[in-house]
């Protein structure tokens, strides 16, 4: 008698071929065409199919190695044990260091000191910012509008006169002359000039030989709208020009690569920000080991990532907690090395004690409750996760080669190949939001209709939202920006105006579509901020059009079948009599005919709902 307990799982269901499965598909599909009905099209330049097997990681090259090892797509250690991050912005020295302290306490270990421009950074500020902190067990980073060369001669200077062994401390500046140039326009050297400087701050920096001193922020590409493998590629490109232009002025590649940091942002869409980190250090690890370093820990790529900032929403602002959420999981399991989690009200206001702690509370579910860190790349293995990584990595070589074929970073960014790119793709998030192609919860579909914002926003968050800081710019820059702003900007208005317009759902006629009709327009209206006025049905439109009137609406729209719409719209039109704006909702074959009779507005799903509600606010008088 066979003892079953030692057969193969599952061994009782005979295995399925791969043409099995698509017969089963093609069939389900009942004659759609499977590449239009379930190949996904993606803005990053490939297609991900419905369902990846075995067979299909075959010809991918990078799962022979493991976490540790060389190309270090599997992470660049054998745990997956990131560093929960927190910035600080230095106004008062001493506060700046209390705070500091106390974070340390609740789960922080890496903390970033953003020197207000009041600040000096010199070597006693920096060492009464470090007063209690114990450097070699806490990850330090500072940036500064101000010189950063001073920065890192004062923090230099400050780290040797605290006594602390040098090798164990670690952290980084926020040193980035090519993001600065993208971002303003110009810089104030040359950039000759300036890279003699990286060098001379990299060769006093090997003093720290755990310290970063360059960093490479590709999350402006990403809060510029830009695709995954563009930020990839474009930091990829700006990392490759730090290592040219400094291994030319003396330094090995192994001492420049090694101070090399990447900061990028992670985006929502979940598996994808996955690959693209694990896709990222496996093309890191090509390039540096095309400098032919004398070891291949020189190809680690570091990478501290931040949720990004693009999705965020004013309106609805504890949404922007799961947004976060989704990215902190992305950005861990893809393996960074430090993550920065946004408080959930950094577009409207400062952040205050409570959104700074559930931030820090977002990564420490994951890591103490959630065993995130207890594993090294969780999506090894995965035919999806592996041929994600493969595409990605594949579309941003291609990218990075053709910015190399322009004469690298600084030669493409003067030419405006870049910034050409990262705005064609901001357009298409905005006009994929525009159009609900795109869901921003709160903001663009499913709105909370009695929420008001506009005493919630803080100056410095108006002042911050969307602004260019390229005055005096002597190239085309790039503008970081909020997908959600114009939507947000729109409802604003409409909270300001003198009166609050009120839309009311004219239903009537076919039970289901008056139903699912009055749903759609009053998400629709409600993304305006409009009072909504819902009803449960009219016997005629004329009883629904003197409702609509007592009630003082401002914008009437009749929810009924396509069918009923022939005869119901022009009598409610007319009974109407311009009281009120008219509105049909849908999309009916009589569309032709209703528009011959004076019927200019319908709203369906195929509406830029923006363009139409910024219409109706105009005809509103807001």
């Amino acid at each position: 008698m066979t003892d079953k307990s030692k057969q193969p799982l599952f061994s009782e269901f005979p295995p399925v071929s791969t043409q099995e499965w698509m017969d089963k598909i093609t069939a389900d599909l009942k004659g759609a065409d499977f590449e239009k009905k379930l190949v996904w099209k993606t803005s990053e330049g490939f297609s991900v199919r419905p369902f990846y097997r075995e067979e299909d990681l075959g010809a991918l090259k990078h799962l022979n190695s493991l976490p540790g090892e060389f190309p270090f797509v599997r992470g660049n250690s054998t745990d997956n044990n990131w560093l929960v991050r927190q910035d600080i912005v230095v106004t008062d020295i001493s506060s700046a260091n209390a705070k500091a302290k106390d974070i340390l306490k609740k789960g922080v270990e890496s903390i970033g000191f953003v020197l207000d421009e009041t600040v000096e950074a010199s070597a006693d500020n920096i060492k009464a910012l470090l007063a209690g902190v114990d450097i070699t067990s806490t990850e330090i980073n500072f940036s500064t509008k101000k010189c950063m060369k001073s920065l890192a001669s004062a923090l230099l200077e400050a780290v040797m006169q605290m006594g602390v062994d040098p090798t164990k401390v670690k952290g980084s500046i926020d040193f980035d002359p090519a993001g600065k140039l993208i971002l303003k326009g110009k810089t104030c050297k040359t950039i000759d000039e300036i890279m003699d400087r990286a060098a001379e701050i990299v060769k006093n920096g090997k003093a720290l030989p755990s310290f970063q001193w360059i960093n490479v922020n590709g999350k402006i590409f990403g809060n510029s709208g830009s695709t995954i493998v563009q930020e990839l590629a474009f930091a990829l490109s700006a990392a490759n020009e730090y290592l040219a232009k400094l291994t030319e002025r003396g330094l090995t590649v192994d001492e420049v690569a090694g101070s090399i940091r990447f900061t990028l942002s992670i985006g929502p869409v979940y598996f994808m920000e996955i690959a693209k980190l694990r896709a990222g250090r496996m093309l890191w690890s090509n390039i540096v080991s095309a400098y032919k370093p004398a070891s291949t820990a020189a190809a680690r790529m570091n990478v501290h990532c931040e949720t990004s900032e693009f999705n965020m929403t004013v309106f609805d602002p504890y949404v922007n907690l799961l947004r976060t959420q989704t990215e902190a999981m992305s950005a861990t399991l893809g393996g960074c090395h430090s993550l920065l989690v946004q408080p959930f009200d950094k577009p409207f206001r400062k952040a205050g004690e409570f959104s700074e702690r559930i931030a820090r509370n977002q990564q420490l579910l994951l890591k103490e409750e959630s065993y995130f860190g207890k594993v090294a790349d969780p999506g090894a293995g995965s035919y999806y996760i592996e041929n994600l990584t493969e595409s990605i990595a594949n579309e941003a070589w291609k990218l990075f080669v053709e910015v190399e074929s322009k004469g690298g970073y600084f030669s493409a960014v003067k030419e405006g190949f870049i910034q050409k790119l990262v705005k064609e793709s901001g357009a298409q998030k905005l006009k994929a939001v525009a159009s609900r192609k795109e869901v921003l919860l709160g903001t663009n579909q499913y709105p909370n209709v009695t929420e008001t914002m506009k005493d919630a926003i803080e100056e410095t968050a108006k002042a911050s939202c969307g602004t260019s800081c390229s005055e005096g710019a002597e190239i085309e820059t790039i503008v970081p920006f909020r997908a959600a702003a114009e939507f947000e900007a729109l409802r604003l208005a409409t909270e300001k105006a003198a009166k609050r317009p009120k839309t009311f759902m004219l239903t009537y006629g076919n039970l289901a579509m008056r139903l699912a009709r009055s749903q759609f327009s009053g998400n629709f209206f409600g993304c305006a901020g409009y009072e909504i006025v819902d009803n449960l049905g009219f016997n005629t439109v004329e009883e629904g059009v003197e409702a609509a009137v007592k009630a003082g609406a401002d914008i009437v729209v009749l929810c009924s079948s396509d069918e009923e719409y022939a005869e119901a719209a022009p009598a409610a039109f007319k009974a109407l009599n311009g009281r009120a704006i008219f509105v049909v909702a849908g999309a009916p074959a009589c569309m032709d005919d209703l528009k011959a009779q004076g019927i200019e507005n319908f709203i369906n799903i195929r509406s830029n709902v923006l363009e139409e509600l910024q219409k109706f606010n105009k005809a509103l008088g807001i």
